[in-house]
Formats: C-alpha cells, structure tokens, sequence
C-alpha cells in the first residue's frame, strides 16, 4: 500500500512538471514569469525571435547603454534618443529606449575626433545612468524586414499605398499635381515645416521616387536619373552631391525635382509603426512611442 502511494505521488510530481514544461513552451514571445518583469535582454530577444529575418553578427543593432539585465518598467520607442527624448521616456516611466538612429553622434555610436569628457556627450551619459536607462538601436533588421519597416511606416503616414509600384517599392505613381502642391502636401503630412525644394514650383508631376533616411548621393542621383523618376523625395543629402546635381538638372531644362524632407521626419512614421508592432507581442510591458522632435525651425515662423 505505502509503495502504492509513493507511486501515484511520483506520478502527480511528474504531471506536474511536465505540465509546466509544457505552459512554459505555450508561453509567448516577451511573456516572463508570473508578477516578474522581463529584462532589457529579454525583450531583445523576443524582438529577435518575432522581427522574421536572419540575426546578423555584424550590426549597428546592439546595447549602446545601460545594464542588459536591468527590469523593464516600459519600452520607449523613438526615432532618435535625443536629450528631449531621454527625458520625456523617464517622464513616463519607461527604462528601455529602443532607437533607430545613433544616440551618440556617429553610426557606431562612438563620436570620432571628440574626447569622452566633452560636456554635452558626457552629460548624456551621465544621465543615461542616473536615471537606469537601457538603450538599443534598432535599426538595421527594421529596415531588412520584408517590407521594410520604416518605409512601409512613412507610405501609410502619406497614405500612399494605392500608388506604390509592385515592382520597386521606392516609386509611386501619384496623381498629377504641381511640384509646389506636393511639398506642401509632404510638409503637412510628416509635420515638417522646413522642407526644402529644388525645381520649378509649378511643374508638373506625377512619377516620385521616395528614399528616407540619408540613403546616400550615388544612389539618388541613379534615381534622379530613371526615365520613370521626376521628383526625388529624401530625408537629408549633401548639398555639394545630390542638390547640386538636381540644380544643374533643371538649369539644364529636365523635368527634375528634389524635395529634402529632413531625416527625423522622413523616417519618425515607421518607428511609429514599430511601436504597433512590438505591442503586438509584448503584451505585459508597456511600449510608448515617444516622437522626436523636428531639431529646426525657419525663420519667420514666430
């Protein structure tokens, strides 16, 4: 009898076991154990496990600050971790800052030619710790996602997925208006009053080519050139490069026109949209978009 007891007891200690092996399987991306919150690695790793592209080893998309086993209190997602940011995030309560572009003023995050004592960076960093901040970039698997997470944000914000060409995601066939009606159109839709144009306000147009961010000026001015490409949209470009080139365009008579949004405006909607995405799995953590704001101003506009 009493080997008969101790056999049901084995049993029951083994269903449960194997019973919450098995919740534990079930349980999804972001899910922590019950009452706890996950670690800023944790979340790291589920955005890995859920963003449905291939890891790279080589990558901007790493730990720029902070402690990686620090408890998330909320998830701020920002275009760029600016000051303004950082501060607005811990206004709300959030210790996790997830960025696309640097925090630190270069690509790697490490500013070339500027000393570590330098006192606006150093202030920053001061700050990031004072406050318990984890901050991670991500940057590079957003924008490898098919489609490209960024660009598909900022095609939804203009509300331009009628007119996006199935064969090159960048062209958008709109229907005709001047170039002037399109800046503004721009200007209003992404909150950018400091838009800048090159080109005859009047034109008209109808075939735009749109690259966000800083894509680089070899390849805007191979889309200035397509037969199929009148007017070039991008966030930001040297004014020696690519500006010049579309100068010398339409002093040269072709249809050509270049609109230079800003970088924060010109991506801030798919951050936007990351922040849907990451709510969608992140169910027990707050995720808040924090918005960056537009650094300029014109003058006249007070």
């Amino acid at each position: 009898m009493l080997r008969r007891l101790r056999l049901l007891v084995v049993v029951a200690i083994l269903g449960m076991w194997t019973g919450g092996v098995a919740a534990a399987q079930d349980k999804p991306a972001g899910a922590t154990h019950a009452g706890a919150e996950p670690t800023a690695r944790e979340v790291i790793e589920a955005i890995k496990k859920e963003v449905g592209v291939p890891w790279m080893v080589e990558t901007v998309d790493t730990f720029k600050a902070g402690d990686p086993e620090t408890r998330v209190t909320g998830i701020a997602v920002t275009m760029m971790a600016t000051m303004d940011v950082l501060q607005r995030a811990v206004a709300n309560g959030d210790n996790l800052i997830i960025t696309h572009e640097p925090t630190f003023y270069n690509h790697v995050d490490v500013p070339e030619g500027i000393a570590e004592s330098d006192a606006v960076w150093k202030e920053k960093r001061d700050y990031i710790t004072a406050h318990g901040l984890v901050v991670w970039r991500f940057h590079d698997h957003w924008h490898m996602r098919k489609p490209d997470g960024i660009l598909w944000g900022m095609v939804k914000a203009m509300g331009w997925e009628k007119y996006q060409s199935a064969d090159n995601v960048h062209l958008f066939v709109l229907p005709e208006t001047s170039l002037k009606a399109l800046a503004v159109e721009v200007a209003k839709k992404l909150d950018s009053p400091v838009v800048r144009v090159v080109g005859k306000p009047d034109m008209r147009v109808t075939r735009i080519a749109f690259s966000p961010g800083a894509a680089g000026s070899e390849g805007e001015m191979q889309a200035l050139e397509r037969g199929d490409v009148e007017v070039l949209l991008v966030g930001e470009t040297r004014e020696w490069e690519t500006v010049e080139y579309a100068a010398d365009a339409v002093s040269e008579g072709k249809k050509k026109a270049l609109i230079v949004i800003g970088h924060v405006p010109s991506e801030q909607a798919g951050m936007e949209e990351c922040t849907e995405w990451l709510r969608g799995f992140m169910k027990e953590t707050r995720v808040d978009f924090v918005e960056t704001k537009q650094p300029f101003w014109m003058v006249g506009s007070f």
